[in-house]
């Protein structure tokens, strides 16, 4: 065998070797370079067009949240006039009634037998004043012919006045004894629904004693207390929408009353706004919700979209795909309609102007300077001619 031949190969093996390493160091400088090119590539955050909105002048509707129980307006207690066992009663909770309509009895048998000795006691008193009158008629013919003195005659005039006194009184206690007997019939004061039976048949109610309240639900208000500061607002007329529990849409009301006059102890004034009839308004509910107080146009954005990180409230504008942070002056809280919703709104007074698009706040947080793109549809700005008009 040949010398060269062994030294050949090894040298090939290392050429092969040495080749091998020198594409691979190529092939990692590569890919370090295109790895360092991405790190230098700046990243874009992708927003959808629910994450921001285009702000122009709307109406701003400035409110004042109330919450309270529901009341209806008419209500009424049927008493106990007279202390009197309760011999029947024919309503229930629930039960509809009429104004007049006989709704229950309380045993008379003790009022019968008062009636029947005032009437005797009467016919007693109206026997004696006849008896005087007589007797006066007499003394009258008596005197008139010199039988007896004048004085006669007044003692007569006397005993007949004191008969007729004594007849009347047992007149009046007759009356009293009808009137104590007709308050035995238990009747509903107002039409409505009856809301609480209180007392059973077979019980004694006292003078006074609540038997039945009715309640009529065609006029139902809220009941809501108002701190003093925010009363100077309101006025009777400014329209709500309340929440109500059990109803699925919100009830509309109006402002019927305000209290002249403060609630001790907290010092708060009781307002009553007027709700419109629905079936489902009971008393007794608990409804929330806000007046509106006083609406205007204003430029305004979602309160979402307004940030208090910082020393000054901003927000973050997106102009030419990237976000820039603008500090804004802050105006009147209220309701405004958004892109078709109504949302909870602050007008900017200076900062911002018309067609400008913001970030909401369920962007989250993102840094002044990002570079973003829209995915979808861009919510787009309003025309000139009707943003000026708005």
């Amino acid at each position: 065998m040949k010398r060269w031949l062994p030294w050949t190969i090894g040298m090939v093996c290392v050429l092969l070797v040495g080749g091998l390493a020198v594409r691979s160091m190529k092939a990692r400088q590569l890919e370090n370079a295109a790895a360092a090119a991405s790190a230098k590539a700046p990243l874009q955050l992708e927003l959808s067009s629910t994450d921001v909105v285009i702000v122009h002048p709307t109406e701003l509707t400035r409110t004042l949240a109330v919450s309270g129980g529901l009341k209806a307006v008419n209500s009424a207690v049927v008493k106990a006039k007279v202390a009197a066992e309760v011999k029947s009663l024919l309503v229930r909770e629930g039960d509809t009634v009429k104004a007049g309509q006989v709704i229950g009895q309380l045993d008379t048998t003790e009022f019968d037998w008062r009636l029947r000795q005032a009437e005797q006691t009467a016919d007693s008193s109206k026997a004696q004043l006849d008896i005087a009158k007589r007797a006066l008629d007499n003394n009258r013919a008596l005197v008139a012919q010199g039988f007896i003195s004048a004085t006669g005659l007044e003692t007569s005039v006397s005993n007949q006045a004191a008969a007729k006194a004594n007849y009347e009184a047992a007149a009046a206690a007759v009356a009293l004894a009808k009137k104590s007997r007709a308050d035995a019939l238990l009747t509903a004061p107002i039409s409505g629904i009856v809301s609480q039976r209180l007392v059973q048949p077979g019980e004694r109610a006292a003078i006074d004693m609540k038997i039945v309240e009715v309640v009529d639900l065609s006029r139902i208000e809220l009941e809501a207390a108002v701190a003093p500061e925010d009363v100077a607002d309101l006025n009777v007329g400014q329209r709500a929408r309340l929440v109500v529990d059990g109803l699925r849409e919100p009830a509309l009301a109006t402002v019927a009353r305000i209290n002249p006059s403060t609630q001790p102890g907290t010092r708060a004034v009781m307002v009553y706004l007027a709700l419109q009839s629905h079936p489902a308004l009971r008393q007794g509910l608990f409804a929330k919700g806000q007046i509106d107080l006083q609406r205007s146009k204003a430029l305004v954005v979602p309160a979402t979209s307004v940030r208090v990180d910082q020393a000054r409230p901003y927000v973050l504008v997106v102009a030419n795909n990237r976000v820039t942070q603008r500090n804004v002056t802050l105006g009147t809280r209220g309701d405004a309609i958004i892109d078709g919703r109504t949302e909870n709104a602050v007008e900017i007074v200076d900062g911002l102007a018309d067609n400008t698009a913001v970030l909401r706040g369920s962007a989250g947080n993102v840094r002044d300077g990002t570079s973003v793109k829209m995915i979808g549809p861009a919510p787009a700005p309003l025309p000139a001619s009707r943003a000026s008009a708005v």
